[in-house]
């Protein structure tokens, strides 16, 4: 098999494992019609990349502020034995390299949170087969080894429902407090704590949590939605609308009576739909969005009711797609295509405030199927994204 049909039959099984939708099929949806035309008031504006090595893909963006951006991934990911997870921050002026000082080396970052500028935490997985759980500052990372985490055994694909041992594939993080979300089997896993002292604890629903913010994780339970609360004490699950096959993949939590939580319908084969469901306060409804058969990934939004979800949308995949939500009103904005490019797949987003700017983190393939990390920056028409 050549390097270029090596990398044709890898990329079918890459899809499910970067885009964080394991545990639900990944196909090519439908056709639909062209959805309406983007706000007036923000455009995309600048792509550029962290510039990771060579077949690199970004997981997670964190802005803490304009000159304080963190992302996480991985680069050489066709390679099992050089692939590894990698760390990076963004000053104001460039991009640079954080280290991980740990001699096991991490492999794929999913996720980052951050209690202050010197606190920030990252998950992943480990190469010694155990979930990842990293802590540092712009100086470095260490890996933090929580007792009672169990090794993950080979599965017959990426999907964690399928894995025995645990899989951690968010984080939240506050002073005094850390938050880790994922799957332990085939029930959803959080791990909570700080410093030497952590909780493992199993929910009692099957399935597997893939974000966390605010008291509220999402996931699946491999049929429909998943969304567990921490109220007096505990984690319990909540009541949703009845959607099968639904799942969630990110959340965004401006306070305990408002969220907004965004993943996909799998409908069956070439009929997947996006889903978005907002929280307020009394029970989560199901947000209506555009006409569009893309996968939303990731959320964010400015504190005050304004929300932008990023994706993918596989009927015009060499531009980047964001869906941008305010008081119920929903409008598609895509960026520009570049040339070579076949596809955009945005895995994350982040606002920076006091910008009225957003970025978005993931991945480009070109012709010869090769990926490239990339970041997306969307805001007004009048302002400069530097990126």
């Amino acid at each position: 098999m050549t390097r270029r049909f090596q990398r044709r039959a890898l990329s079918l099984s890459l899809v499910a494992f970067l885009s964080t939708s394991a545990a639900l099929p990944q196909v090519t949806p439908a056709a639909h019609a062209d959805p309406r035309r983007p706000a007036a008031i923000e455009a995309w504006q600048q792509s550029t990349s962290v510039r990771l090595q060579a077949d690199g893909s970004l997981s997670d963006v964190l802005a803490i502020s304009s000159s304080d951006v963190w992302a996480v991934g991985q680069q050489e990911i066709w390679d099992v034995w050089k692939n590894r997870g990698t760390i990076r921050h963004w000053n104001g002026a460039r991009w640079t390299e954080v280290p991980l000082r740990d001699a096991t080396a991490a492999g794929n970052l999913r996720s980052l949170a951050a209690a202050a500028p010197s606190d920030v935490w990252a998950v992943g997985d480990g190469h010694d087969g155990l979930p990842y759980l990293a802590h540092g500052d712009v100086t470095g990372f260490d890996r933090v080894r929580p007792q009672g985490l169990r090794p993950a055994e080979p599965a017959a694909g990426p999907q964690p429902l399928l894995r025995t041992g645990d899989w951690l594939g968010g984080v939240d993080a506050k002073p005094g407090k850390v938050v880790a979300v994922g799957s332990r089997d085939k029930q959803a896993l959080i791990l909570t704590g700080q410093g030497n002292t952590w909780t493992v604890h199993e929910t009692e629903e099957k399935g597997a949590l893939y974000a966390v913010a605010g008291g509220f994780a999402v996931g699946d339970t491999g049929t429909e939605p998943l969304v567990v609360q921490y109220s007096g004490g505990t984690w319990k699950s909540m009541p949703l609308p009845s959607i099968p096959g639904g799942y969630l993949r990110d959340v965004q939590a401006d306070s305990a009576k408002r969220a907004v939580a965004v993943g996909g319908v799998y409908r069956g084969p070439g009929d997947i739909a996006p889903l978005v469901l907002t929280w307020n306060g009394k029970r989560w409804k199901e947000q209506r969005l555009p006409d569009s058969d893309a996968r939303l990934y990731g959320v964010t939004g400015d504190g005050k009711g304004r929300y932008w979800m990023a994706g993918y949308d596989p009927e015009r995949a060499a531009e980047p797609f964001m869906v941008r939500c305010e008081k119920g009103d929903c409008e598609i904005i895509r960026g520009g295509v570049k040339e070579n490019r076949t596809s955009v797949r945005l895995q994350s987003v982040a606002y920076l405030a006091g910008k009225s700017t957003v970025w978005a983190v993931g991945h480009a393939v070109d012709v010869a199927d090769r990926y490239t990390d990339v970041v997306e920056s969307f805001a007004p028409r009048t302002s400069e994204s530097k990126s």
